[in-house]
């Protein structure tokens, strides 16, 4: 039987995020994923829009194996291949419902980076179109979370099927004060680090791409970055977790970088020259996720972040970065977390992770969530 609330996250997804329209072509992308009623429910609700389904069912076990024994030609094919099944797509759902998040852990480098060279247009060519990600509940999430399973499913129900529309509206005046600012200054204990975001535009993220949603991003101008950011955050890259990460930029570069994985940080760090520069700056608002979960799908939404992705630009915020990697790192602003402020051309707009300024108020979560009304 189908969970209703999973219906309805389905819903919101081909009607809200997707916008399936009658003849579109979707393709439902499972990753990990046990429960095919999940699989079901989101099929069955492209149909109700009119649109066609397709179906793709991957195991992270099995692409381990692929990835640690296949050559470079391999690869290249099987990526020639789901490359043309893309582009005949209109939109793309992702769901991820990773039982062991440290499956790809003894994958080697040299492995894995050949394997993202390959897979880097399909990834680009799925952005092209509309697509949203997000996880399935499963127990490797709810384990990382602190949480039982029950626990972690409520939450992500809740965290998944929030009032977007509202949340859109709110996040429009952060959007336009991103572009209207040059530069931006993040201070907080351990970190002290200022940018340019002039020329880049703020976009908002309401609940159409990753679910749950919850931030406006834009992307220092490349070369701007300087000073020492100290991530307060745990975080996971490439089946490793990261703890007291900081790092130290000049001239938009990393030149110094330490953490409790320094060996794994630097294999990251060294994968291309775009791997040391910000490709993503953004600021978080979703106040239903209020705890760190070690999924940066939820923390990068922390209401009273902020984080920033080492690597690739998106091309829609384009700053000129190119990499084979997209690393999101979240600082935590909030006072419980040691506080934190955040300047926009001298102006502070944000403080202990809540919002200042008279034309952000209504993005503090007691607005968001209709506590405060």
């Amino acid at each position: 039987m189908i969970d209703p609330r999973m219906t309805r996250l389905a819903r919101n997804v081909v009607t809200y995020s997707l916008n399936v329209q009658p003849g579109e072509k979707v393709l439902i992308a499972a990753l990990d994923v046990k429960d095919m009623n999940a699989v079901s429910a989101f099929v069955e609700e492209v149909h109700r829009a009119g649109g066609l389904a397709f179906v793709e069912i991957t195991d992270y076990s099995v692409l381990r194996k692929l990835q640690i024994g296949g050559t470079d030609a391999q690869f290249e094919a099987d990526a020639s291949y789901k490359l043309a099944r893309v582009k005949e797509m209109d939109a793309v759902v992702q769901l991820l419902g990773e039982e062991n998040v440290s499956e790809y852990a003894d994958i080697p480098a040299e492995r894995r980076n050949a394997y993202q060279r390959a897979f880097r247009p399909v990834t680009e060519e799925t952005h092209r179109k509309r697509w949203t990600l997000f996880n399935y509940p499963s127990k490797a999430y709810a384990q990382l979370a602190g949480m039982s399973t029950e626990a972690y499913t409520d939450f992500l129900f809740k965290t998944c099927t929030m009032d977007y529309r509202g949340m859109s509206e709110a996040m429009k005046p952060l959007a336009a004060l991103m572009e209207r600012t040059d530069r931006v200054r993040i201070v907080a204990p351990g970190t002290d680090l200022s940018f340019s975001i002039r020329g880049l535009p703020g976009i908002a993220c309401d609940g159409k791409v990753n679910l749950p949603d919850g931030e406006v991003f834009s992307a220092p101008v490349r070369d701007s970055v300087n000073g020492t950011v100290f991530f307060n955050a745990p975080t996971s890259y490439r089946g490793h977790t990261f703890n007291r990460l900081s790092l130290t930029f000049r001239d938009g570069r990393v030149v110094e970088a330490s953490s409790d994985n320094d060996a794994k940080l630097f294999d990251i760090l060294d994968v291309d020259e775009g791997a040391r520069y910000v490709g993503e700056f953004a600021i978080g608002v979703n106040p239903y996720v209020d705890r760190i979960m070690n999924d940066v799908g939820f923390d990068e939404k922390i209401s009273g972040s902020v984080h920033f992705a080492l690597g690739n630009a998106y091309e829609e915020c384009d700053n000129g970065n190119r990499s084979m990697i997209h690393w999101d790192i979240v600082l935590l602003l909030r006072a419980e977390h040691g506080g934190g402020e955040i300047y926009f051309d001298d102006v502070l707009i944000g403080k202990d992770g809540r919002f200042v300024v008279d034309e952000l108020l209504a993005l503090n979560p007691e607005r968001l969530t209709g506590a405060g009304e």
